[in-house]
């Protein structure tokens, strides 16, 4: 007599598991079971926060090194990491060039101006030279600007991300514990529609949006003083803003001083202070700040002794 299918699914029940995969009956399942990395503070940083865009050429790292530059103006520690693998910029932003050295413990030290520890994969290799590598290599060297710098006590880390919202950005938001991040558009169409793609993407991985900055808004023509909208009318900023619930932290003007100061290595913070582009700046740090909640830490000082760093912002 040929069995059924019947009998032999209760032939088999008694070896059925109920839960094969040890699955929790409750709740979320945690991350490593998912396959996911855990999340974890990078070491002696309090705060980080990300700076990104998914479509290039909007100012990113310009955005990025004068935020890092106006939280040092305030009195925190500050430091700022390219994450840009390919294309690094903060090299030429900050002035810096040569290879990092490295720390008792085998670790990068950062090169620091104007108050600011930086650490860039442009200080790794040459300034013209191509970075041609597969994924693998990229993620690699990403583990080790993340994971491999002795910052030496930083009050907040600026993260320059790449553009876009591939495996860096992905790797980012999964290893570490980002304390926000802002996202860098221009009033142009296609801007304005990658930047939904950024702030869909951050919040599919859980990290909080601190807010969007629009650059490139208006230009001031220098002898008519007549306001220009060259990328398009800053409506569509504003609908997205409002479309996705996001505030909108900051408008800076295109200006030829933005572009020219980055150029030579001092940007517009450092090199412009009174200026009214560097008062914008400012102000979204100080937004920033209130956002995640910015305090200063406690510093070791050369002697080895605690020293207490003001816990009041100041302006330099």
């Amino acid at each position: 007599m040929r069995p059924t299918q019947a009998g032999l699914f209760r032939a088999l029940r008694p070896l059925q598991h109920e839960n094969p995969l040890g699955l929790p009956r409750t709740g979320s399942i945690p991350r490593m079971q998912r396959g996911l990395p855990e999340r974890r503070k990078m070491k002696d940083v309090a705060k980080v926060v990300a700076v990104s865009s998914a479509k290039g050429g909007v100012g990113k790292s310009t955005v990025a090194a004068n935020l890092s530059l106006a939280f040092a103006r305030m009195g925190y520690r500050a430091g700022i990491l390219d994450t840009d693998i390919f294309g690094p910029s903060i090299p030429t932003l900050f002035d810096l060039s040569g290879e990092p050295r490295l720390s008792s413990n085998n670790q990068l030290l950062p090169l620091s101006n104007y108050g600011v520890r930086t650490m860039s994969m442009g200080y790794l290799v040459g300034e013209m030279a191509p970075v041609v590598w597969r994924g693998p290599m990229v993620m690699k060297t990403l583990q080790q600007l993340l994971h491999e710098v002795e910052w030496g006590g930083l009050d907040i880390l600026v993260l320059d991300l790449p553009p876009g919202t591939g495996d860096t950005q992905l790797s980012i938001a999964q290893q570490i514990v980002l304390d926000g991040c802002l996202i860098v558009t221009t009033p142009h169409t296609l801007a304005v529609k990658d930047a939904a793609k950024g702030i869909n993407m951050f919040r599919k991985v859980h990290v909080p949006l601190l807010g969007l900055v629009q650059n490139m808004s208006v230009f001031c023509c220098p002898h008519c003083h007549h306001d220009t909208a060259v990328f398009g009318s800053n409506e569509r900023v504003k609908a997205l803003c409002h479309d996705y619930a996001i505030d909108l932290l900051g408008d800076i003007p295109l200006h030829q001083n933005v572009g020219d100061d980055g150029q030579r290595g001092k940007p517009t913070v450092v090199s412009e202070p009174e200026s009214d582009r560097a008062k914008i700046f400012m102000n979204i740090a100080e937004q920033v700040a209130i956002r995640i909640k910015l305090q200063c830490q406690e510093a070791v000082s050369s002697s080895g002794t605690m020293e207490k760093a003001s816990s009041v912002p100041k302006n330099v």
